[in-house]
């Protein structure tokens, strides 16, 4: 069974870059990957602050957050 990874990002330069670095380096033969851009999805932002993201980048693995750079608090996103 494939391991479940979302990557929240604001479309930022920061964002971007961590996306193309990490998401691509995700074995696709162990990880479901989902992309949530914040920016034009802000209708997952209760999905992000259930899953423990503070700020963006943040990749979600199996449940768990990990802040990857500080490109924005998700507060920030929630105007």
């Amino acid at each position: 069974m494939k391991s479940k990874a979302v990557f929240y990002h604001a479309g930022c330069p920061v964002c971007v870059s961590a996306e193309q670095q990490f998401v691509t380096a995700l074995d696709p033969k162990q990880f479901d990957v989902e992309v949530v851009h914040l920016g034009t999805q802000p209708d997952r932002l209760g999905d992000a602050k259930r899953a423990g993201v503070v700020s963006v980048p943040a990749l979600v693995l199996d449940g768990a957050p990990f802040h990857i750079n500080f490109g924005a608090k998700l507060s920030d996103l929630d105007a």
